[in-house]
C-alpha cells in the first residue's frame, strides 16, 4: 500500500527484514556457543563461554519478537500461511530456545554433580533450535503451495532433503559466529581452541553455501532467472566475490590472530547470504506467488503501526548497542554476570 508516494509495504518488509538479519547475527553466536559447547571440556571453560553472553543473550532474541509482531501486524496473509507451513519446524525451535533458556539460568545454580544435565540441555536447546531454523528456512525458499490464499501444502513438507541440508549449514554458521565472537571475548587457550576451530569452519561455511546456491538454482527456475537473466549476473557476481572476499578476510585475520576482524567477516559473509536470500524471493514475501502488496494489511493499520515502530525500533538499538558497550571487553576465568 502507498500513502503519498510511500510505499508502506516496503517500508514494513525492510523492517522484518533488518529485524530477523539482527536476531540471525546477535543471537546466532548465542546459540553458537551451546553448539561448541561438546568441544570444550573444562568446566571453567564453559563458565567463561556462557559469561560472555551472560549480560545480553536475553535481549538478542528481541530482535526475532519484532520480526514476528511486525510480519502479523503488516502482512497478515503471510503470517497465517507461512506459520501453518512452517507450525512443526517453528515448535521445535521455540522448544529449543526454551530449553537453552532455562539451561543457561539453571546451569549456574546447579551443583557440580548435577551441572553436567544443564550443559548437556544447553547443547541439545542450541541445537535443536539452530536446525529448526534452517530448515523453516530451507521449507521458505523451497515455496510454499497457496491456493485461494490458505495453505495448500502438507504439514511435513518441511522434511525433505533442501531443508534439512540447510538446518545443517544454519548450524555450521551459527557455531563460527560462535567461535569468532570468542575471539573477542577470551583469552589464553580458550582463544586458541576456538581460532583453531574458526579456520575449517569457514571453509565448510563456504562450501555450503556454495552448494545451497547451486542446488537453489537448478531446483527452482525462476530463482535461476534472477540470479542470471540479462544483467543480473553482475549482481550476482559482485555478491560472489564480496563473499570469496570474505573468507579470505576471516582466514587471513584468523592467521593474523586479529581479535575483532574474524567476526566481522563473518557478519559480512552472514549478510552477503541474506542478500541473496532477499534477490532470489522478491518481491514474494511468500514465494512463489504472494508478493508483499498482496499479504499486506490496509494501508491505515500499517500506517498506524509504523508509528509505533519508530519509536520502538530507535529504544532497541539504543538498549541493545548500550548493553554491549558496558559489557566489552575480555571475560576471564571467575568473572560473573549472574
Amino acid at each position: 500500500m502507498a500513502i503519498q508516494g510511500i510505499d508502506l509495504s516496503i517500508i514494513w518488509g525492510v523492517i522484518i527484514a533488518f529485524g530477523l538479519m539482527m536476531y540471525v547475527i546477535m543471537d546466532g553466536f548465542d546459540l553458537g556457543l551451546g553448539i561448541l559447547f561438546p568441544l570444550i571440556s573444562d568446566t571453567s571453560e564453559r563458565d567463561v563461554m556462557m559469561n560472555t553472553v551472560a549480560p545480553v543473550w536475553d535481549g538478542n532474541e528481541t530482535w526475532v519478537v519484532l520480526g514476528a509482531a511486525a510480519l502479523y501486524g503488516a502482512f497478515p496473509l503471510a503470517y497465517s500461511v507461512i506459520l501453518e507451513a512452517l507450525y512443526l519446524p517453528l515448535v521445535l525451535v521455540l522448544a529449543g530456545l526454551i530449553f537453552r533458556g532455562v539451561a543457561f539460568e539453571f546451569r549456574f545454580k546447579a551443583s557440580a554433580q548435577k551441572r553436567h544435565w544443564w550443559d548437556k540441555a544447553f547443547i541439545g536447546g542450541s541445537i535443536l533450535a539452530t536446525f529448526f531454523q534452517g530448515v523453516a528456512i530451507g521449507t521458505y525458499i523451497s515455496g510454499i503451495p497457496v491456493v485461494d490464499r490458505q495453505f495448500a501444502g502438507s504439514a511435513l513438507d518441511w522434511l525433505a532433503p533442501f531443508p534439512l541440508f540447510c538446518g545443517l549449514g544454519l548450524i555450521l554458521t551459527y557455531a563460527l559466529l560462535g567461535s569468532t565472537w570468542l575471539l573477542i571475548k577470551t583469552e589464553g587457550m580458550l582463544e586458541s581452541r576456538m581460532r583453531h576451530y574458526s579456520r575449517p569452519l569457514a571453509y565448510l561455511l563456504a562450501l555450503v553455501i556454495a552448494i545451497i546456491c547451486g542446488w537453489t538454482a537448478l531446483i527452482h527456475d525462476d530463482i535461476a532467472q534472477r540470479w542470471l537473466a540479462g544483467s543480473h549476473w553482475l549482481r550476482s557476481a559482485a555478491i560472489a566475490v564480496l563473499a570469496v572476499a570474505a573468507v579470505l578476510v576471516i582466514q587471513k585475520s584468523l592467521r593474523k590472530r586479529h581479535s575483532h576482524w574474524p567476526f566481522i567477516a563473518v557478519v559480512a559473509l552472514v549478510f552477503l547470504g541474506y542478500l541473496g536470500l532477499a534477490i532470489s524471493i522478491w518481491p514474494n514475501i511468500v514465494p512463489p506467488a504472494i508478493s508483499l502488496w498482496q499479504a499486506a494489511s490496509p494501508a491505515s493499520s500499517q500506517l498506524f503501526a509504523l508509528i509505533g515502530a519508530l519509536f520502538i525500533i530507535p529504544v532497541i538499538l539504543v538498549y541493545t548497542f548500550w548493553s554491549y558497550h558496558v559489557f566489552r571487553g575480555k571475560v576471564k576465568v571467575g568473572d560473573a554476570y549472574h
